[in-house]
């Protein structure tokens, strides 16, 4: 080989040397950036914790566990233990009855959860009446198609002042006295873990459910119709809402939390609530200003019965008649040689309280203002005259 094609031979080995070096810095800057992005510390750089760093702990097996109660529709969750119908008979005229009647027919709050049902049904698993449109109504056990469902959620949500509260044994025992009182089970059995798969075979409507295709395949035609708003969509709204002062921003801006188009959006909890009238009626319509401002000034007007409803205080109380809480003419008539009821009542309303009445306790409302909540209590506590 001449000297020159030497020559030439090194200078592509140099070459190469130097282009390897170069892609080995560049490779090298790029494995940088990246651990220091993953928070990685390299000697002589200093990277920022993530936000969430040190914040709350890993849960532990016990905490998962206390958690993780749900039962699937194949019983997988379910806990050992049996109740027969004798002992849910008096779990049920002891915690259950007072909302929901002795025989399960509950009372004007709540929906019925025996009847409907037939003895033909036990051995279809569909439910006959629930394809008549002038069937009064759609009980619990005519809806419901799986058990586990209906033991998973006496158990996490029953009694509703006192949830999880029911042992396992009288979870099953309630269970029980349920399905008997629908001619599921008969009045001697014991309902347990092991034969809980059999009284799955015979509750009335196990066979009732329905797979909508438009939900589920791409060419099937949706349960609902409606037009998208595609251009020159509002993003800033006027909501009025019924939060209460103290939790307004308690879990941070709603507005950032939802989508800023479409129906449903969230009220800005940075700023107070608008009260002012016409604001509120304006987001609400296209009326001319003088008629929106009527509008809202008859809002606020509502009647006493019509502000008790929107507060939902008639969920729960009516006029004459005890429901889960006592009558307003009950209310009225303990109350009435009272200097101070009115105050005592508007308290108890705002705030809440339990053992005056029995030991179902009654929630805080926050939804009515002040001269709201006056108006009512006063309403109530004429319901003696």
């Amino acid at each position: 080989m001449s000297r020159s094609s030497e020559a030439g031979v090194v200078g592509l080995r140099a070459g190469g040397r130097g282009l390897r070096a170069r892609v080995a810095a560049r490779v090298g800057a790029v494995l940088a950036t990246l651990l220091l992005l993953s928070g990685w510390f390299l000697p002589g750089a200093q990277a920022a914790p993530p936000p969430w760093a040190g914040i709350g702990r890993a849960a532990t097996p016990a905490e998962i566990q206390a958690w993780d109660i749900d039962v699937r529709a194949d019983f997988k969750g379910l806990p050992a233990g049996s109740g027969s119908v004798a002992r849910g008979q008096e779990v049920w005229e002891d915690k259950c009855a007072s909302c929901h009647g002795i025989f399960g027919e509950s009372n004007e709050v709540f929906s019925p959860i025996v009847g409907g049902t037939t003895a033909q049904d036990l051995l279809t698993g569909r439910v006959a009446n629930l394809k008549r449109t002038d069937y009064p109504q759609r009980t619990t056990l005519m809806k419901v198609s799986q058990i586990s469902t209906l033991w998973d959620y006496i158990s996490r949500a029953m009694p509703w002042n006192a949830p999880k509260s029911l042992s396992t044994d009288d979870v099953y025992a309630v269970l029980a006295y349920m399905l008997h009182l629908g001619d599921v089970l008969p009045a001697d059995h014991v309902l347990s873990d092991r034969n809980i798969a059999q009284a799955q075979q015979r509750l009335p409507n196990r066979n009732g459910k329905v797979t909508y295709r438009g939900l589920w395949e791409p060419t099937g035609k949706p349960d609902v119709q409606g037009d998208a708003c595609m251009r020159q969509c509002a993003t800033v709204v006027e909501v009025a809402t019924p939060l209460p002062e103290f939790a307004r921003n308690a879990h941070g801006n709603l507005a950032e939390q939802n989508r800023v188009v479409g129906p449903f959006r969230g009220a800005d909890t940075t700023r107070p609530p608008a009260r002012d009238p016409l604001r509120l009626a304006a987001a609400a319509g296209t009326q001319s200003a003088t008629a929106q401002v009527q509008v809202a000034r008859g809002a606020a007007a509502k009647a006493p019965a019509d502000l008790a409803r929107d507060a939902a205080c008639l969920a729960c109380h009516s006029v004459a008649r005890k429901l889960v809480g006592p009558s307003f003419r009950e209310i009225a008539q303990r109350y009435q040689n009272d200097p101070k009821a009115e105050q005592r009542l508007a308290a108890t309303v705002r705030n809440g309280g339990q053992g005056n009445w029995g030991s179902v306790p009654m929630p805080a409302s926050a939804l009515l203002k002040d001269d709201e909540l006056l108006s009512v209590v006063r309403w109530v506590l004429g319901a003696a005259r």
